[in-house]
């Protein structure tokens, strides 16, 4: 009994809370309610209805479709019940449904007033839709009939396969197929289709359908299963491979709420409606990871798609995917060599290593914690010592070869494992030994181990003259290995000029011992690739820059190498490219601090001669002119945050010469810049976002970024208007958002939106006069938005600021703040009102009705115009003044083509201000 006086006192408790507007607490009490209710009874019939009018006003329809249900399931044909539940339907646009519970309603009683409206509202839209339905139907009909039918030609079932991915867009096409058997024809479809266009259009179909939400997502996963996508996904096409990752993809975004944008975040209540799928997915794709099987584009595509997600503020798979040994499984797939083919070999790409190694390194940086991180390295040792209990020659070469890939990946657990007793011993003996594989993976790890200057130390007095000894072998791709170990080695100083390892001009000879690899006559890229590797770490020497930069032919080999596409050259071409630019990070040299270096006899960096920026200047030119934005733009598809830096890097100097930057458009450089300012390392973001900056300020906003991208770059500007950013960031970030500012109000929306506005404010404060001159020059483009004039309407001084720096020194800061003058007063009266706020108001008229520029005449003569235009008061305050005196004479100017437009303005003033009788005309005057 005291159960239900319990639950009849929560629900009046939470119809006071529904009248006073507090849903929330509504949802609560009647929840509590029906959990002290049985089921079935008429008492819960009512608290379920209740609460989904609670849901109806918090927007949460399908709850409130849910809760209707079950009101309705107790006492069929309640009319509240019904009418919630129709309201419902309607807002989630399920109108059909809806339409039969307003049917039903007034079956029930014709005379309910309520539901007469909704029911002609939902009669006209049912009957358009089922019109639009019935031509959907007819296309869709005949398109299947040709598309899946095999004995048809292959013009038309492609053409057919096509309109399907178009229909599969649109909302009427896609509940069309999900409620016929489409999904289901094109599995069998795909079980045998030869046609690769067809197949892999087939695959986008199934992707379009499951982004209409996570339940159409669930719908097709009962069809199709999720064995289908690891299915298709195995192939050695690449088109079916990215169609088929997409589609993967699209699923868990579906599932998460997440884009396939750069900023992309799930929503919470999504991922925990969803975490079973979403698990059952992450436990495939590691499961799968490394299934001897499938093909190497597959294995590439399924760690792609766990870095992808594997972020805090993706799908935080992290630590889920350490404890399903995700680490051990990608370990493998690192440890994989294409040339040790053994009964239970994996077939891998020349990037696969590449790739594992950053998504291993993806994956530590998201151990948040010591307690994460220490469990990572220990299944990374479990790992090592596993394969190491096997004393057999392949468990030591896979040891070396995963090393490898962890120095080039978190390279804090590479540092610890190569650290650890007996394993840099073991790499030296394998280098050593004169079986070629060993000597190789051996030679790789030295490589990749002598990565700062402590390490390249202890490698040369060990291992200097192994690899030596190497580089006289008969095999090439050993030969080449041991060269590179020799020139990490020698550039173990860095730019430093004084501090050369190896004996003078042996720089220059291993660097043309890598140039003749790098041209290497046959088709063997793995040997070129390791000769970009060797040139990056040489061309540190200024010297090497200079004779590498004169031979043609080696730079058109390193673009070449690059667009190919192979993460695995990635590292070599780019490092190369960022030292040809001298595009690395220069640490800043304090005079103080030299003095303090020379006085205590520390040894101080020095730069070669060759590294003025005059040769730097001549190299990025040449650059430019050799195409290298089409590597750059090949290359960009790494996961690698700092390797994308690196890209930003080239991308930056490129664009510091005007000449180039319409190369690096033409080149589909912008579209590249906008995806690296927006993902990756804050130094690689703010690299790219200057880039776009500068080629801003110099080409035409409309022809560098057409259509959406001129939107979509404002974000990347934006960010540079940081304090943290160099002046010269700011400025150059300024001048691009004032010539996109001035392309079209959508545009000047953007920047509203993205906070634009106060940043480019703040700006008009410094005392610094080009920064101030481009902010007020970007503020007067933005002034033509009705928005910015209201926020120069406000009870604030913006107005009166806007008056005195029309005052300013620099000539085109005031002419920018005149012209700002001139729009804010042409569109607001309360504008014009604020300009006497200012107590320099009449000498801020002066210097620009009396100026010598023209230009400036013309735009004081606009405010004086528009503030008589105003209203009889405002025109008054005004002519008791000289201004009167000085509009007649402007008047009287000699109408030239540069006089003109003033004379104009002038003369319709004084008309305005006869207009409202604060001036007549000569004779006019009363006694």
């Amino acid at each position: 009994m005291n159960q239900i006086e319990d639950a009849e006192r929560y629900k009046e408790e939470g119809n006071e809370a529904f009248k006073n507007s507090n849903w929330d607490q509504a949802v609560k009490l009647y929840t509590k309610a029906i959990n002290l209710t049985s089921k079935d009874s008429r008492d819960a019939a009512v608290y379920y209805k209740n609460r989904a009018a609670a849901h109806l006003k918090l927007g949460d329809y399908q709850a409130a479709v849910e809760d209707c249900d079950k009101c309705l399931a107790i006492i069929p044909s309640d009319p509240k019940g019904l009418f919630r539940r129709c309201q419902a339907l309607e807002a989630l646009q399920r109108y059909e449904e809806a339409y039969k519970d307003a049917t039903q309603i007034f079956k029930d009683d014709p005379g309910n007033k309520a539901v007469q409206p909704v029911l002609q509202r939902l009669f006209k839209i049912v009957q358009e839709r089922a019109k639009q339905n019935a031509q959907t139907s007819s296309k869709l009909e005949s398109m299947t009939k040709i598309a899946f039918d095999l004995n048809e030609s292959a013009e038309k079932r492609e053409t057919a396969m096509n309109n399907l991915l178009v229909l599969a867009r649109e909302k009427a096409g896609f509940e069309l197929m999900i409620k016929s058997a489409v999904v289901q024809q094109i599995k069998r479809l795909l079980k045998v289709e030869k046609n690769k266009e067809i197949y892999v259009t087939g695959v986008r179909i199934v992707g379009e359908l499951c982004k209409h939400g996570d339940e159409t997502t669930k719908r097709v996963l009962k069809e199709v299963g999720i064995p289908w996508f690891l299915e298709i996904l195995d192939s050695n096409d690449e088109k079916q491979v990215n169609a088929a990752e997409h589609c993967m993809q699209t699923v868990l975004n579906s599932f998460s709420g997440m884009e396939n944008k750069l900023d992309t975040k799930p929503i919470k209540e999504l991922v925990e409606k969803n975490k079973k799928h979403i698990d059952t997915l992450l436990s495939c794709l590691v499961y799968s990871v490394n299934n001897r099987a499938i093909s190497g584009l597959a294995r590439d595509a399924l760690i792609e798609l766990i870095m992808r997600n594997v972020h805090y503020n993706q799908l935080n798979w992290a630590e889920q995917l350490v404890d399903i040994g995700g680490v051990e499984r990608l370990m493998e797939c690192a440890s994989e060599l294409e040339e040790y083919k053994y009964e239970s070999a994996m077939n891998i790409t020349p990037s696969t290593r590449t790739i594992a190694a950053v998504c291993l390194a993806r994956i530590y940086e998201n151990m948040y914690y010591d307690t994460l991180k220490q469990k990572f390295l220990e299944k990374i040792q479990d790992f090592i010592k596993d394969k190491l209990l096997t004393p057999d020659i392949e468990s030591k070469i896979r040891v070396t070869v995963a090393i490898t890939a962890l120095l080039r990946g978190p390279l804090d657990i590479g540092n610890t494992i190569i650290g650890k007793e007996g394993i840099m011993e073991m790499i030296l003996v394998m280098a050593n030994s004169g079986e070629e594989l060993q000597q190789k993976v051996a030679c790789e790890c030295i490589i990749a181990a002598a990565s700062k200057a402590d390490k390249a130390k202890t490698i040369i007095e060990q291992g200097v003259h192994i690899l030596k000894e190497l580089y006289k072998s008969k095999n090439e791709h050993l030969r080449i290995r041991a060269l590179v170990g020799l020139c990490k080695l020698g550039a173990s100083g860095g730019s430093d000029a004084s501090l050369q390892p190896f004996a003078e001009g042996s720089t220059l000879k291993l660097a043309e011992a890598c140039r003749r690899f790098l041209l290497h006559p046959g088709e063997d890229q793995d040997i070129r690739k390791w000769a970009a590797e060797g040139l990056s770490y040489l061309t540190l020497d200024a010297e090497v820059k200079e004779k590498l930069i004169e031979d043609k032919a080696a730079l058109q080999a390193l673009v070449e190498l690059a667009k190919t596409g192979d993460q695995s050259v990635l590292f070599g071409v780019i490092t190369t490219l960022v030292n040809l630019c001298n595009a690395y990070e220069k640490q800043e040299v304090i005079p103080e601090m030299l003095e303090l270096a020379k006085f205590a006899k520390q040894h101080i960096p020095q730069e070669h001669e060759l590294d003025d920026q005059d040769f730097v200047k001549k190299r990025i030119l040449c650059l430019g002119k050799t195409n290298v934005t089409t590597a750059l733009v090949a290359l960009a598809k790494t996961n690698s945050d700092n390797s994308r830096e690196l890209i930003s890097r080239v991308f930056n100097a490129l664009c510091s010469e005007q000449e180039l930057r319409g190369i690096v458009v033409a080149q589909g450089g912008v579209k590249v810049l906008i995806s690296l300012s927006l993902k990756g390392t804050d130094k690689g973001k703010r690299q790219a976002a200057q880039a776009l900056a500068r080629i801003g300020i110099t080409m035409n906003p409309e022809v560098a970024f057409p259509g959406q991208r001129a939107l979509e770059v404002i974000r990347p500007l934006i960010l540079l208007l940081h304090p943290d950013c160099s002046g010269l960031e700011n400025f150059e970030a300024l001048m691009a958002l004032c010539n996109i500012a001035q392309i079209s109000e959508t545009a000047r929306q953007r920047i509203l939106k993205e906070d634009g506005f106060s940043k480019i404010e703040h700006y008009m404060f410094e005392e610094h006069e080009q920064l101030c001159r481009a902010a007020t020059q970007c503020m007067c483009n933005m002034t033509q938005s009705e928005e910015v004039v209201k926020k120069f309407e406000g009870d604030n001084d913006r107005v009166k600021y806007a008056v005195s720096l029309c005052l300013d020194e620099d000539k085109d800061t005031a002419m920018a703040a005149a012209g700002m003058l001139a729009i804010i007063t042409s569109a607001s009266t309360k504008c014009c009102e604020k300009v006497f706020d200012s107590k320099n108001w009449l000498d801020c008229l002066h210097c620009l009705l009396a100026n010598p520029l023209a230009s400036m005449q013309y735009r004081g003569v606009c405010v004086v115009y528009n503030i008589i235009s105003a209203g009889k008061k405002l025109s008054e305050k005004l002519l008791e003044t000289d201004v009167m005196e000085i509009l007649m004479a402007l008047s009287k100017l000699p109408p030239d083509d540069q006089h003109k437009l003033i004379v104009e303005v002038a003369t319709k003033a004084l008309e305005e201000a006869e207009k409202w009788g604060v001036i007549k005309k000569p004779g006019e005057e009363s006694d």
